[in-house]
């Protein structure tokens, strides 16, 4: 009943809490005299795996021929007709595109004699009801999709955010909850009488300018991932109701902010000519020097710390670890490094203009021991370029990390990038992709440095978070060393040739997350066997 739902009101009134997707629900509910605890949060998203190139050969459409898709329940509120006569505009100008609708037809939606009417048999495609596998394949081998409802009264669509955590340029109407979203990741088109102008203009701007939809897609599958990812958006729900339960007043609108930063961060040179300060020799200058560029990122996206944190560098080698004091704030820094469980040694280091530092560094192995210190000791802990030596068991790493780590304490990691443009050169051209892939030559004494036995891809170190119980805040690749490299130019357009994905292609990973919980799985399938 879309000119008012009568039980809403009963419902309301019943209820302790209520949970909405957007302003315009919650308004609504005000609007019906609900006086109670709002929380806002946001419909969860996917980002499916999906085979786009084998669901568009199945359909024997090429992969430069424009493609886009109707998804759901065909019912007539979804704007089938206006968009079909909008699509019939479209191929008079670009004759190539097809068009396909996948879901059950509504009784009250003549779907294929309005499909014949309108001359759009050869183009238009009706795929009907299909299981969920399918579907997303479909919506993945789309390059456009149109998500239009009116009348609405503020629901929100799983289909529209199973597209956006896809990548897809998406249309939706400019109206109820989906007026909401952030204009960056999607077109709106208004329900007026210029409904079907709008349509025809927005789809022949995609269809023409595929790097403005790419581009677009970007957009949505980076804010799904952030704004919208399952287990953000079940903490939220668990939180609410934790309140309501206690009886403490929730807010209306149940969102994260980050925290606000104390002082602003330091130019990069500035970091950059520190950090060169504290090198002891001339060998250790030349591996900063190499390095700098992770080594000043490293310390940009480390959350600063006060007299009362405590914070812990593993595989501490003293190029960024005084900073972590004298430029960070924290009270209290340690260090690890791999040797014999229970050996402390003491370092100490004196930078180019006199400052001392002194650290203790603790020696255990983070696959096997079990870390020397307290449940819940540290504020932050820094795992850098170390989760990829790990030769049998980095979930005890992480697990270990959870346990020493405060609440909401920070876990900055990084690592190389085994999906970046340098990897994918590599393997087109016959390489190993890996960024060190070499087993290492022994030393005169016998000894081995360790190499790397595993590198990961973003979405990977992704899961490795989220399984250890922690919430990602924040996902970049970037560069990994100041080295000269040739260009990638030509993978980049061979990414975009196939709508794929050029996000997340840096060489080097940086990731921090916040503790929000226990571990989640001690052993994933995507990891262990």
């Amino acid at each position: 009943d879309y000119d008012g739902v009568p039980l809403l009101r009963r419902l309301l009134e019943a209820s302790r809490g209520v949970v909405v997707h957007s302003a315009y629900v919650e308004e609504a509910a005000r609007k019906a005299g609900y006086e109670g605890p709002i929380a806002r949060i946001p419909h969860g998203a996917w980002i499916p795996e999906a085979d786009r190139a084998g669901t568009r050969a199945k359909l024997g459409v090429e992969e430069a021929t424009p493609l886009i898709g109707i998804f759901g329940f065909l019912k007539p509120y979804k704007r089938i007709a206006e968009s079909l006569r909008a699509f019939r505009r479209l191929i008079r100008a670009v004759p190539v595109v097809k068009m396909i609708l996948v879901g059950e037809p509504h009784p009250e939606l003549p779907l294929n004699s309005l499909i014949d009417s309108l001359g759009l048999s050869e183009s238009v495609r009706p795929i009907g009801f299909t299981p969920i596998d399918d579907f997303v394949n479909y919506i993945a081998a789309c390059d456009i999709v149109l998500n239009l409802r009116h009348p609405t009264v503020g629901e929100n669509s799983g289909t529209l955010m199973r597209a956006l955590g896809l990548g897809k340029a998406v249309i939706v109407s400019d109206n109820g909850s989906f007026r909401e979203l952030p204009d960056s990741i999607c077109l709106k088109a208004p329900v007026d009488a210029t409904e079907e102008d709008f349509l025809f203009e927005y789809l022949h701007l995609l269809v023409t300018r595929p790097e403005l939809a790419r581009a677009m897609g970007e957009r949505a599958r980076d804010w799904v991932a952030t704004e919208c990812n399952w287990r953000s958006a079940a903490e939220r729900y668990a939180r609410f109701l934790e309140d309501v339960a206690s009886g403490k007043a929730a807010p209306p609108v149940v969102a994260e902010t980050p925290a606000a930063v104390v002082e602003p961060e330091p130019a990069e040179e500035a970091v950059g000519e520190y950090i060169l300060g504290w090198a002891k020799n001339e060998e250790s200058r030349a591996y900063i020097e190499t390095h700098l560029t992770r080594l000043v990122k490293t310390l940009a996206i480390t959350p600063p710390g006060g007299p009362e944190d405590r914070v812990l560098e593993m595989g501490a080698y003293l190029q960024i670890t005084p900073a972590l004091k004298y430029r960070l704030g924290y009270g209290e820094v340690r260090g690890c490094y791999y040797g014999p469980a229970g050996q402390v040694d003491r370092r100490c280091a004196r930078s180019a203009d006199g400052e001392e530092f002194v650290c203790d560094i603790d020696l255990f192995n983070a696959e096997t021991d079990r870390f020397p210190y307290d449940g819940e000791y540290f504020s932050a802990v820094l795992c850098c370029e170390l989760i990829e030596h790990l030769f049998a068991d980095p979930l005890h790493l992480m697990s270990e990390v959870n346990r020493i780590l405060k609440p909401g304490g920070a876990l900055v990691l990084t690592t190389p990038n085994i999906t970046g443009l340098r990897a994918l050169a590599a393997i087109l051209e016959g390489y190993h992709p890996g960024f060190f892939p070499a087993y290492v030559r022994p030393s005169a004494s016998g000894e081995t440095e360790a190499r790397h036995n595993r590198e990961y891809a973003p979405r990977e170190v992704r899961a490795l978070f989220e399984d250890a119980g922690f919430e990602v805040t924040l996902l970049e690749t970037g560069e990994f060393r100041d080295v000269p490299r040739p260009e990638h130019n030509w993978v980049l357009n061979l990414l975009q040739r196939y709508t794929l994905s050029s996000e997340l292609r840096g060489d080097g990973i940086y990731i921090v997350g916040r503790k929000r919980g226990p571990v989640r799985d001690r052993f994933p399938a995507w990891l262990y066997q």
